[in-house]
């Protein structure tokens, strides 16, 4: 059976995050939370033009608690540097997956190479949330180059999908994950269909980042909105009138409070407040910026 539509939305108005990223917020916690669990957030830097310059853009040292990031590079190049000493350049295809967890500080940059050049940036940030047992993990990063990502065609030669998280039939994704979820990014080429599925027990939210999409022969989707799914029921079928990307969010919701405060997430305000106290004393390292 096909799932049913329970929403369609579409991005605001961008607004800049540093001076590297004009980026459209999908969604946040704030107005599709549960129904979205364990997906907090996306932002997606649309593609933009930058000119050669002398000093790296982007966003400085800042700090994060109690879930992960999930930067997917379209176009580009996106320098990362953490208080683990994690840290490296991805370019086009290539996925960063850092768990803050119990603290962290970390800033993102073009490269110095694209400085010096120029050219198009496009990403998407994604955060996904952590259950109450591991929002005290040790911060770690995990880079996933494009290569290592299973690149797996489409029936009916209708595209193909990358596995970035969870699994596709045979093909697993490389991406360490503290809960069941799958994240797929999906390039559908236009006059073509495809039919997916999603377990019942998962949310469902599918982002057009590129074309046009007709959802279960009901509604159409365009670039930059998000349709959330039902739970219940498995199938999808995803028809592209022109050549379209879709990234395909499917994951076992956490059934817990979530409290979010700028960069901290967790399940109350006292966490919270501590998480601020924590930080300020130090205790999610030091480094310095790419910048300085």
């Amino acid at each position: 059976m096909l799932k049913n539509i329970q929403g369609i939305y579409s991005a605001p108005h961008p607004h800049w995050v540093g001076n590297g990223f004009p980026v459209r917020s999908l969604f946040s916690y704030s107005d599709h939370g549960k129904a979205l669990s364990p997906f907090l957030l996306l932002d997606h830097a649309q593609p933009t033009d930058f000119s050669p310059a002398d000093k790296p853009r982007g966003v400085g040292v800042h700090p994060h608690r109690g879930f992960e990031t999930v930067t997917i590079v379209y176009q580009g190049e996106v320098e990362h540097r953490d208080s683990t000493g994690a840290g490296g350049v991805i370019g086009p295809g290539d996925v960063q997956w850092m768990t803050a967890g119990s603290g962290i500080l970390h800033e993102e940059f073009h490269s110095q190479a694209f400085t010096k050049t120029g050219g198009r940036i496009e990403m998407v940030q994604l955060w996904v949330n952590l259950p109450a047992k591991d929002k005290q993990a040790p911060p770690g990063y995990q880079t996933i180059v494009a290569k290592d990502i299973p690149h797996v065609p489409l029936a009916g030669d209708a595209g193909h999908l990358r596995v970035i998280a969870g699994a596709y039939q045979n093909h697993q994704g490389p991406a360490h994950t503290f809960t069941a979820m799958d994240v797929w990014d999906i390039h559908l080429k236009g006059g073509h269909s495809v039919q997916l599925a999603s377990p019942p027990s998962r949310t469902l939210a599918l982002v057009v980042l590129h074309g046009t999409v007709l959802i279960n022969d009901a509604e159409v989707v365009r670039e930059g909105q998000l349709v959330q799914l039902a739970r219940e029921d498995a199938d999808v079928v995803l028809e592209s009138n022109n050549d379209a990307v879709v990234l395909w969010l499917s994951g076992e919701p956490i059934e817990e409070p979530v409290v979010g405060y700028g960069p901290f997430v967790m399940n109350t305000d006292a966490e919270i407040r501590q998480a601020f106290v924590d930080f300020q004393n130090g205790k999610f390292g030091q480094m310095h910026s790419i910048a300085e």
